[in-house]
């Protein structure tokens, strides 16, 4: 039995504490950001957000991202996980396009992308397609009083591509991009 208690002590040692620690020293030297979680910082060094977690944006002269049961909240990543036939998320889903109707009077409900209707799967997803972030042009730049070309450049220039050029799909990450749109002269 004493045997037994010094090798849970000893593998406690080495995989609760030993292991952890030497992982964290290591990213911390080898990709600090990414370490301490993506952070993006405004030019006055105050945190604004991770370029890995979502947030919401309200204001009309903002894109908008994925929607999220959670509110975006990273304590309780997950989301509702209703199955198709579920009446409640065909109300939020009808609820949800017509919100986004109202904010976008110029867009036709079929030219909704499916992402900006649906959760992601921990409901923290920051990225939206690049159609997500299109069909919103128009009212950003009625919002903002900018050229429509000029915003879709903006989102050109911040779509990422797929991972290693075959995994997932095109993205736009939607705190960059609403960054860079406050950034716009």
């Amino acid at each position: 039995m004493l045997q037994n208690v010094r090798l849970s002590l000893v593998l406690l040692l080495i995989c609760g504490i030993a292991y952890p620690l030497a992982m964290t020293g290591l990213s911390q030297l080898t990709m600090p950001a990414k370490a301490s979680g993506s952070l993006i910082a405004d030019d006055k060094g105050n945190v604004i957000g991770s370029e890995l977690i979502g947030q919401s944006f309200t204001d009309p002269k903002y894109f908008t991202g994925r929607i999220s049961s959670i509110e975006y909240n990273a304590a309780s990543s997950g989301s509702n996980n209703y199955a198709p036939s579920n009446p409640a998320l065909a109300e939020r889903t009808k609820e949800e396009i017509a919100a986004f109707l109202t904010a976008n009077p110029g867009v036709r409900q079929d030219e909704i992308p499916a992402d900006l209707l649906t959760n992601s799967g921990s409901g923290l997803d920051p990225h939206i397609s690049p159609e997500a972030a299109r069909v919103q042009v128009e009212r950003i730049a009625k919002a903002r009083n900018l050229d429509q070309a000029r915003l879709k450049a903006l989102i050109d220039e911040y779509t990422e591509e797929r991972s290693l050029g075959v995994f997932g799909q095109p993205r736009v990450n939607v705190l960059k991009l609403n960054i860079a749109l406050d950034q716009l002269k």
